[in-house]
């Protein structure tokens, strides 16, 4: 089951065409996400890919999967440290980052909405979706954006035909996880 949400969720991360997703895992009584986060990290530590476990409510799992590299390129962007330092962020650092993240959602009922920064998402849309508080978007697809219509668009396409493509295969059974996921 952890296979098929990494999959759907994750494909074009996999595909080392996006930063990072963030999927919710349902688990049951007798297993944890623990155990199959250290399995997956352990896998895939070699191509890059990072799981990391930002929030574990009951029987809920907030998991962020993410390629360490091009966070650390996103966190040094220009503006980014001034945005994220109004929400308290004193670096960016990715450990310290992720981190003082993982305290924001344990922290409020909201979901901190600066986590489009760790998700690769252009800074101008996540201001823009914090400053209309949702509304009076361009369009929305991955993300609602606000500023540059035309190459968002294209980039929903880009990761809607990765995450068609790479279902495909691993439904059918062409390729496991490991075979599709990029190295870094």
């Amino acid at each position: 089951m952890f296979e098929k949400y990494l999959i759907e969720h994750c494909s074009p991360t996999l595909a080392s065409i996006k930063t990072a997703n963030l999927f919710s895992y349902t688990f049951g009584k007798d297993s944890s996400p623990e155990s199959s986060i250290e399995f997956w990290n352990k896998c895939m530590s070699e191509k890059g890919i990072e799981l990391i476990l930002l929030r574990k409510r009951d029987n809920r799992a907030l998991i962020y999967v993410c390629r360490r590299k091009k966070l650390c390129e996103d966190l040094s962007k220009d503006g980014v440290a001034e945005f994220l330092r109004e929400f308290g962020y004193c670096s960016t650092d990715a450990d310290y980052s992720i981190n003082r993240l993982k305290t924001r959602i344990s922290e409020s009922f909201d979901f901190p909405h600066e986590i489009g920064v760790f998700l690769g998402y252009p800074l101008d849309d996540v201001k823009g979706f914090i400053e209309n508080a949702g509304a009076n978007s361009k369009c929305t697809g991955c993300w609602k954006v606000y500023c540059n219509e035309c190459e968002a668009v294209k980039i929903f396409e880009k990761y809607k035909k990765c995450r068609e493509v790479y279902s495909r295969l691993w439904h059918s059974g062409a390729r496991n996880i490991l075979e599709l996921t990029v190295a870094a």
